[in-house]
């Protein structure tokens, strides 16, 4: 599939983030999906040596959001709501998350992410409602790029 410029612009200014200079992650963005990738870090990791809960959550919900944003080319989009499952520890390689657009009602979208250790197993699960905001893309200047 061709990235459009939308799809572009989208990825950097993910990649523009403050966040994302402490996280040093990648994303790849298409229509209705996203995929975020981070190279695991010991400052990601709680008390028991093994990746925090909190990098789960936002790696989820990244590629959920870009996902939705990805068919929004007006608006930026925000997180309502999202939940998560943890479903298995982690604390070396690289973390996949792949996010794919569920439905789209006007105003409110449905987005759900999955988190890949890099064999391949699934370590989480996430899902969100995001809806569009007043926010328009072409004032955010890393949008504009």
């Amino acid at each position: 599939m061709i990235k459009s410029e939308h799809h572009s612009k989208l990825e950097n200014s993910y990649l523009s983030a403050p966040i994302n200079k402490f996280y040093l992650s990648e994303i790849k963005i298409s229509e209705g999906k996203a995929v975020v990738t981070i190279e695991v870090k010991e400052d990601f990791f709680h008390a028991a040596n093994a990746v925090h809960g909190s990098v789960y959550f936002k790696m989820l919900d990244d590629a959920a959001f870009f996902a939705a944003n990805s068919i929004v080319e007006d608006v930026f989009v925000l997180t309502v709501s999202f939940q998560t499952e943890l479903l298995q520890p982690t604390n070396k390689g690289k973390l996949i998350a792949k996010g794919e657009l569920l439905k789209n009602m006007g105003n409110k979208l449905e987005a759900r992410a999955k988190l890949f250790n890099e064999e391949g197993k699934l370590i989480a699960t996430g899902s969100g409602v995001f809806v569009k905001s007043k926010i328009l893309l072409a004032e955010i200047n890393s949008y504009k790029i």
